[in-house]
């Protein structure tokens, strides 16, 4: 009866995870079917082939189609545009004007009577009542500011608020490589569950076979065929509980990486495992002080408050303009002549003693507020580290046990199933042994999941996920 069991094909499946297809196996992936809405809104629809998707192809996806990515991109060129609107009013304004006037003015209405032009000396009639004119003219305005020092630490404000914009770009990045990974290393921890589930259920059915022929061949007892016929079905339940797990946690993949939900996709890699090469708490603590986007968005919207501080101090110092034009003006088909005008202007304030010192409040609480979330962080990101460390430590010695688990249980059923079809004992302990197996098996999935979502983890703690989750992986 050993031959019935496949032991070899179940011990495989639990140790190296999913099965997954070569590249060479896979059919053609299919072309993916984008439909590209107004304003530049991409929506792709699902495809009636399965697409292959590893888990770098799952992680690139992400980056590019997560909707949270998509929302903070536009939001870092929503804060590009206002830099340009605050270094604009750092620049020049220079603006052209051309002008045509026909005017028609009623002279006697203003006051000039034939009576008020005789008392001036001048012959009645050489100056008719309504005069018609026709005007052109074309003139260059300016207006520049020459010393404005509020306006000059708003811009350099904006300019470290587009940093900081980028930088939570990159520290969501993360975060989405980090749900992306651990979505995938979920997928795949489903379909090992599938793979094992279906290799004790065929187990189950030549046990199920074997006790029902042994009974009606007189050898067994109706109570060996009912008991296996019931772990049989257990087995069945099992594994339309876990094949259900793994199409719902293929949608939420699909849905991490903006594909549509009824995508089907295949998963083309499997399981990882390798040892952590282990990395000193300081080291890590150095490099991720370095490295985590969320620390350096906090650093950049310091810089953010210091330098709007600065313009808030300056408030009290004068603002030198100009502003002038130059054009020429004249009747239409008659001479034309330049006229001019230049006005500089210094603007002091007086009396906003109050308003200027509320606001000054505000910025120093804001600059506070800053440099005691920076520090918190700092603690927090200490935290996190050794907490990550712990977790990859603990899962993979939990690894290292559950393979164990799974070779003795794997022993244990062979012995059972040997005393079995010897006659020597009935199929309890057989039936025993086939459910140790099982949660043997679903235990070495579990803690592997949790060792490569541990090292993921500790990637994202220490700032590294998005560019070195290959290596923390060991792929």
């Amino acid at each position: 009866m050993a031959s019935v069991w496949p032991f070899a094909l179940i011990l495989c499946v639990s140790s190296a995870g999913a099965h997954a297809q070569s590249p060479a196996d896979l059919p053609p992936a299919p072309v993916p079917n984008i439909v590209k809405l107004p304003a530049g809104v991409v929506v792709e629809q699902a495809t009636p082939g399965a697409l292959p998707l590893s888990l770098d192809d799952a992680i690139a996806r992400g980056g590019k189609r997560n909707l949270q990515m998509q929302l903070t991109i536009q939001n870092e060129r929503l804060v590009h545009g206002e830099l340009l609107t605050v270094e604009n009013s750092l620049l020049p304004s220079l603006t052209a004007k051309g002008q045509l006037e026909a005017q028609q003015i009623n002279l006697a209405a203003l006051g000039f009577k034939p009576g008020s032009l005789a008392g001036l000396g001048l012959p009645v009639g050489t100056i008719a009542e309504i005069v018609k004119v026709n005007t052109a003219s074309a003139q260059m305005s300016l207006d520049q500011q020459l010393f404005n020092a509020p306006a000059y630490f708003l811009y350099r404000s904006a300019q470290k608020a587009q940093k900081a914009a980028s930088l939570t770009t990159l520290n969501l990045l993360d975060g989405v490589t980090l749900e992306v990974g651990t979505q995938y290393l979920l997928a795949l921890a489903d379909a090992s569950q599938i793979e094992n589930a279906r290799a004790l259920e065929r187990a189950d059915e030549v046990a199920y076979e074997q006790a029902k022929a042994s009974h009606e061949a007189g050898v067994g007892t109706n109570l060996d065929e009912l008991r296996a016929r019931v772990q049989l079905q257990m087995q069945q339940q099992t594994l339309i509980n876990n094949e259900n797990a793994f199409a719902k946690d293929k949608i939420a993949l699909n849905r991490m990486i903006g594909l549509p939900a009824g995508q089907e996709i295949t998963l083309t890699d499997t399981a990882p495992y390798a040892e952590y090469a282990e990395l000193s708490v300081e080291d890590a603590k150095k490099l991720a002080y370095q490295q985590r986007k969320d620390l350096l968005n906090l650093q950049a919207q310091l810089e953010v408050a210091a330098q709007a501080r600065k313009a808030v101090r300056a408030e009290y110092l004068p603002v030198v303009s100009f502003s002038g034009y130059y054009g020429v003006l004249g009747e239409i088909g008659s001479l034309y002549h330049g006229v001019f005008a230049a006005t500089g202007k210094v603007s002091v304030p007086v009396f906003q003693e109050g308003q200027l010192r509320g606001e000054r409040q505000v910025a120093d609480a804001q600059v506070v507020a800053l440099r005691q979330q920076i520090e918190s962080l700092r603690v927090s990101i200490e935290q996190q580290i050794r907490a990550s460390m712990l977790d990859v430590e603990a899962t993979n010695q939990l690894v290292k046990v559950a393979r164990s688990n799974v070779d003795l249980a794997t022993q244990e059923l062979q012995d059972a199933t040997d005393r079995f079809s010897a006659g020597v004992d009935d199929n309890l302990p057989v039936v025993q042994a086939q459910a140790t197996l099982a949660a043997a098996q679903s235990r070495l999935v579990d803690t592997l999941y949790q060792y490569n979502q541990s090292k993921l983890s500790l990637a994202r703690n220490t700032g590294v996920v998005e560019s070195q989750y290959k290596i923390y992986l060991g792929r």
